[in-house]
């Protein structure tokens, strides 16, 4: 059976994304961490798409094991998980030197290395069967430094070279990979990250205009979205200033000096 695995399915992007894929007859794989929210998800979309398989899989892509098993769900279903998107991922906004560093480790895990592994083991059978489509969510902050959102934008730099380079790779097959990156949207993001001063700054758009813009520039092919045109001049912007200069402004629109 064909099937659509969306990480981080619960809420904001993630459950946008899973209306749009569901209203386009895609059977569906929910993954997150809240089994009572993935259970809620599951019968929403189910009732609101009967005709489509929603199945949901509970998981903590802090451990690898715990990915692992998520393959292995797949495996042991006979699932063809040929549309995969990579939405789970979280941020952490202080000085470094006050950081949690294993908070640090654990975001490490999920906005890169879940990326990687999925997008690896997905990868094979994708090309087996000449067809698929890889969505990884990045974001602006993938184009530039973040001082006090440090880790976070590291790991969506790590995103953005990661996910270019594989489209480039899969260039001569039906494979498209696509790095979707938005800026501030509606979510509980930026509250758990402890960043609403970046809201007061940028005001978030919500979450269903990011899911419908990515949406279609998968489907188009591309393989770099930003999501809105503030967002491409903030991100066109920092090529003709200093990387000094790039995270200066950053530092202001991130935290209150």
């Amino acid at each position: 059976m064909k099937i659509t695995l969306i990480t981080g399915a619960t809420g904001g992007l993630g459950k946008a994304l899973a209306a749009l894929y569901a209203k386009d007859g895609n059977n569906l794989l929910l993954s997150g961490t809240n089994e009572q929210k993935l259970s809620a998800l599951q019968a929403e979309l189910q009732t609101q798409f009967p005709t489509i398989n929603v199945d949901m899989v509970r998981a903590d892509l802090t451990d690898h094991e715990q990915r692992k098993a998520v393959f292995a769900y797949t495996q042991e279903k006979g699932y063809f998980v040929n549309n995969l998107v990579n939405n789970a991922g979280f941020g952490d906004c202080t000085d470094f030197k006050d950081m949690d560093v294993e908070l640090q480790m654990q975001m490490i895990q999920v906005n890169c290395a879940s990326v990687v592994y999925f997008s690896r083991v997905f990868l094979t059978d994708m090309l087996k069967n000449n067809e698929g489509t890889i969505l990884n969510v990045g974001s602006i902050s993938s184009f530039v430094p973040g001082p006090y959102f440090c880790t976070y934008h590291a790991t969506k730099s790590f995103v953005l070279n990661f996910g270019e380079s594989v489209a480039h790779e899969l260039r001569k097959t039906n494979v498209k990979l696509l790095t979707l990156c938005p800026g501030p949207f509606d979510s509980g993001f930026f509250g758990r990250a402890g960043n609403d001063y970046t809201c007061e700054k940028i005001k978030p758009i919500p979450a269903e205009k990011v899911a419908a813009y990515g949406y279609k520039m998968l489907k188009k092919g591309k393989r770099v979205a930003v999501v809105g045109f503030k967002n491409k001049l903030i991100v066109f912007a920092p090529r003709f200033v200093s990387r000094k200069f790039a995270a200066t402004v950053s530092a202001s629109m991130l935290k209150k000096q």
